[in-house]
């Protein structure tokens, strides 16, 4: 999988609150992030992440210091398996080995990489095995379902069941119908047939 450019940007619509008239509110941090097989030209140092802002080329102030470009040159990664240390490190070695790993290397085995692993499982499927996939994928999500739709029939059936056992001993205490279903909140013909 060769990477030239990717583009990766959280709207601002998201983060704005609705109805809101004015611009006293408080955005979260965004970032353009490039992920670069080739070098910058003009950049001959062994830096391979660029934290860039914008500036105002008038006063070189920061113009919105919530706005950011992340450049990632991978060619510039040089680092082995053995000397991975941080997860950017992790992030940079998955990204430029990804397309010729054919399992999780140690090193990567945390949950999130383990993920990354399975979408890029899935998005090399044929179509006949994507097919079958997203077919075993939905009878799974079914079956869930199912369990879980049965566990809430449940609950509700035993919720019932108590309803109906607080409204007979209220029943024999002498409660009104008005007041035993205030309480249980099951309806005054359920209450009457008891």
């Amino acid at each position: 999988m060769a990477i030239g450019q990717c583009f990766i940007i959280l709207p601002y619509k998201r983060t704005l609150p609705k109805g809101k008239s004015h611009w006293n509110i408080e955005l979260k941090e965004v970032y353009l992030i490039a992920i670069l097989e080739f070098n910058f030209k003009q950049n001959t140092s062994d830096r391979y992440l660029h934290n860039v802002s914008l500036t105002n080329t008038d006063t070189g102030e920061i113009f919105y210091n919530k706005l950011g470009y992340k450049f990632l040159e991978l060619c510039k990664f040089v680092k082995t398996e053995a000397e991975l240390e941080t997860d950017l490190d992790r992030w940079f070695y998955l990204l430029k080995h990804m397309s010729h790993l054919d399992k999780v290397p140690s090193v990567l085995n945390k949950r999130v990489f383990q993920k990354i692993f399975k979408i890029a499982e899935v998005s090399n499927l044929t179509r006949e095995e994507k097919a079958m996939y997203d077919s075993n994928l939905k009878a799974k999500w079914d079956y869930e379902n199912s369990i879980a739709f049965a566990r809430e029939e449940a609950e509700e059936k035993g919720e019932h069941k108590k309803a109906l056992d607080i409204a007979r001993e209220l029943i024999k205490e002498g409660s009104s119908v008005e007041f035993i279903a205030k309480v249980t909140k099951l309806s005054v013909e359920e209450i009457e047939q008891l």
